[in-house]
This record gives structure tokens, C-alpha cells and sequence, in this order.
């Protein structure tokens, strides 16, 4: 018993998408978790870094806040809607302009401070003041 036959023949593709990149793309791979990437690539050496996060705030200065992230090393934007976040990675001889981002982002308890892309106890109360010591007077 054979049933009757298709009136569509499927295409021979299997995927939708059949132009994917084999290899991932600048913007994938910075944009990986640091745990994951440490787990594919290995630990890549790195000095010792500082990240703010923080959504957009309706503060006064948030267009000079958003002129110093953009100048730190590294600099993205991640998330969509009320997830969007900016995420600004200093060296500590960057110490001056993370203080001066941080003063304008800081108040906020949306503003996370990240130690080597980690979440560490007393951040904002411990690490950032002696990483403030290192700017000159």
C-alpha cells in the first residue's frame, strides 16, 4: 500500500540558513561569556582589569559618562531593551577616567563592578578605592 504522492517536493536543503560561517566572527567571540572563551581558547594573558556595567540612567552627564566608556580599552553594548547594558573595561593606569565614570554611574544600583570580568565582594567598596591610589597627585 503505497499512500498518495506528495503534491509538494520538498527542496533538497535541509537548512534555512546555508550560508553560516563555519568559523565564529570577531563580534561572536567578544561577545562570549569569559568563562566559556577561557574554556575554548585557553586563558589568554591579560592585565589586570576593571569592567563597569550599567543601563542607561537619566542622570545629568550620562553623555560624558558614555564619552568615557567609549574611550576605555574596551568598550561594548550588550542586551536588547531593558537589558541593554554598557560594559567599559579599564586597565588601572586607566585609574583617573574609571573614577570619573564611576562617579556618574556609581550611585546607581544597576551599575555592576566587575574584577576580571568577575563579580567579587566589596567591589565598589574595596577594590576601586586602592585602584584609586594609583592615580597620581
Amino acid at each position: 500500500m503505497v499512500p498518495d504522492p506528495p503534491k509538494n517536493r520538498p527542496l533538497e536543503r535541509f537548512w534555512p540558513y546555508a550560508d553560516l560561517p563555519e568559523q565564529p566572527t570577531e563580534a561572536e567571540l567578544a561577545s562570549l561569556d569569559p568563562d566559556l572563551h577561557e574554556a575554548l581558547f585557553g586563558a589568554s594573558p591579560r592585565p589586570f582589569s576593571i569592567t563597569l556595567v550599567f543601563p542607561s540612567l537619566d542622570v545629568p552627564d550620562f553623555s560624558r559618562a558614555l564619552a568615557l566608556a567609549k574611550s576605555s580599552a574596551e568598550f561594548r553594548e550588550t542586551g536588547t531593551g531593558a537589558n541593554y547594558r554598557y560594559r567599559a573595561r579599564f586597565w588601572s593606569s586607566d585609574a583617573a577616567r574609571l573614577r570619573d565614570l564611576f562617579q556618574i554611574v556609581g550611585p546607581s544600583d544597576a551599575t555592576d563592578v566587575l574584577i576580571d570580568d568577575r563579580p567579587v565582594p566589596y567591589a565598589r567598596e574595596l577594590w576601586l578605592p586602592l585602584v584609586w591610589l594609583l592615580i597620581p597627585r
